[in-house]
């Protein structure tokens, strides 16, 4: 073994440990801290002894070998402690290629477009610097191997008695000695990446077999004829705003006394609930889940449902004679997923005419978003009937600001927003305190449910159906339950609508009962069609 002082003593010290808390770090959330990292990773001993036997082109190589993994598998355990916090699951790097853009998309919404520049940049550089850290300690570990061929004998043998525990560990025989823990995860990863090639070849096939295919225009939604049909997504409306006694004392109230006020319009409500396909984000998969009629859990499925030729309700609907119509005023981009879903309009952020300013990420508030909907799809006279796809978005992060629900006939061109999009505390300095957060989320969905409920009000005389429901729960530190992915779910319209849905056990009014079984989000387009179908 190689001699040395204490400051070499000091640095192989070091080197060792920065190794140790490469392998031992975990990837759920809950388990962060001290404990999880003072568990003895069972790859250290023949890391350690294997760095220490070799020399020449293969220390060289091997060096860089471990620079490269321990910083890859450091990066996809933070993404997937990210991934818990936000879906509670997994990050898949076969499957979640997306949400990358998609991040960087939200915080440059949220805190600009050079401070999230910057963040990109030092995430970059931070990555390269561990990876530059493994890469010396990998070096300095490998300078305390013996010279002396007997002692380099010893330290072979002791190389293969070395993988004895990791391999009881990785057979499922655990040893008081440590965890496999950063083995376990890469091959839990890789399972996985396997796991969804088999998926999207089982999906394909599904949605293939669509036995709505064959329906004729007559056969769709006959006792629908003449109505409007308005499916609107309420961004983050999780069960947990009805159940969480942080937020339920507040929204309940307001869904009671928005069913008073629709009753004294001549408006009938059921609820119900549906378990949406995720939790905490990319509400996409929530629509398309909605719409075909299928389940929708990750970018590859989304991917292989645009690519299919299974039915929507508003391509269904627009054979039977309704014009589709999509308000998207998150879309800022093209998208070309539009046409796979047969919409007629595309009413996305730069068609929804708003001139005021954003609120953060949010494009315009949800009541212009609707204002402007009615204005350029239903003013129109004479028109065909129109199904719409509307998914709001005042209710997505970060929740701040929030503007007050105002007279309808003031809204302008939204220029009237500009105090409220300015005003309360910038998402930086909400975002430090969670309990701020949450108090924000309450609010969001207490205004997004106002403004669609009023609407709803609005529309009243022309007697729409409307199908009100979350798109998915937030994520697990507002929501508090990391088990529920359920929504709830109300159909408000004119009562003999309505009650053409009696069947389905959902309670009157706008609040479901909590003992209503939930339903899975892909089953609803089949229940509706035939709710509303011949007979």
């Amino acid at each position: 073994m190689a001699r040395g002082g204490p400051r070499d003593a000091l640095t192989a010290a070091l080197a060792v440990a920065l190794l140790w808390t490469a392998l031992a770090v975990p990837d759920r959330p809950a388990d962060v801290g001290i404990a999880a990292l003072l568990v003895p990773p069972l790859e250290l001993p023949p890391l350690l002894i294997g760095l220490a036997l070799l020399r020449g082109w293969a220390l060289h190589s091997a060096r860089i070998l471990v620079a490269a993994v321990l910083s890859m598998m450091t990066a996809l355990r933070v993404a997937d402690i990210a991934a818990y916090a936000a879906f509670a699951r997994p990050f898949n790097p076969a499957l979640d290629g997306d949400l990358v853009p998609s991040a960087v998309r939200l915080a440059s919404g949220t805190f600009g477009p050079i401070l999230t520049a910057l963040i990109c940049v030092a995430l970059v550089a931070v990555y390269f610097l561990v990876a530059l850290l493994f890469w010396w300690a990998a070096g300095r570990v490998a300078a305390l191997g013996p010279a002396r061929a007997g002692a380099r004998r010893w330290l072979g043998a002791a190389f293969c008695l070395a993988f004895v525990p990791l391999a009881l560990d990785l057979g499922g025989r655990p040893t008081p000695l440590g965890e496999a823990r950063t083995t376990a995860i890469a091959a839990a990863h890789l399972r996985d990446a396997v796991a969804a090639s088999e998926d999207i070849s089982r999906f394909r096939a599904a949605a293939a077999g669509d036995p709505r295919a064959a329906d004729a225009p007559g056969a769709i939604l006959p006792a629908l004829a003449g109505h409007d049909v308005f499916v609107v997504f309420v961004e983050s409306y999780g069960r947990s705003a009805l159940e969480n006694p942080l937020y339920a004392p507040t929204i309940r109230a307001t869904l009671a006394a928005s069913a008073e006020a629709l009753a004294s319009e001549g408006l009938a409500a059921r609820s119900g609930w549906l378990t949406a396909p995720m939790v905490g984000g990319q509400s996409w998969f929530a629509h398309g889940t909605l719409l075909a009629g299928i389940r929708i859990d990750s970018q590859a499925r989304y991917g292989a449902l645009i690519e299919s030729q299974r039915e929507t309700l508003p391509r269904l609907a627009q054979r039977a004679g309704w014009r589709s119509v999509a308000v998207m005023p998150a879309i800022t981009l093209p998208w070309p997923e539009a046409r796979y879903f047969g919409y007629d309009t595309v009413l996305a952020a730069k068609d929804l005419g708003y001139a005021g300013p954003p609120f953060n990420w949010v494009t315009m508030p949800d009541q212009f978003t609707l204002a402007s909907f009615e204005r350029q799809a239903l003013d129109p006279a004479p028109r065909p009937p129109v199904i719409a796809e509307i998914a709001l978005i005042s209710s997505h992060a970060p929740w701040t600001p929030i503007p007050p629900l105002l007279p309808w006939d003031a809204l302008g061109d939204g220029e009237v927003f500009d105090a409220y999009a300015r005003a309360g505390e910038s998402p930086e300095a909400l975002w430090r305190d969670p309990d701020k957060v949450r108090a924000q989320y309450r609010a969001a969905i207490d205004y997004a449910l106002r403004t669609v409920l009023a609407f709803a009000g609005r529309r009243a005389e022309t007697a729409p159906l409307f199908v009100i429901l979350g798109d998915h729960q937030p994520a697990n530190f507002v929501s508090g339950d990391p088990v529920s992915r359920d929504v709830p779910i109300h159909l408000v319209g004119p009562p003999e609508l309505v009650d053409r849905i009696a069947g389905w056990g959902w309670a009157p009014g706008l609040l479901p009962d909590p003992a209503t079984p939930a339903w899975p989000m892909e089953d609803f387009r089949d229940r509706f069609l035939d709710a509303f179908g011949p007979g």
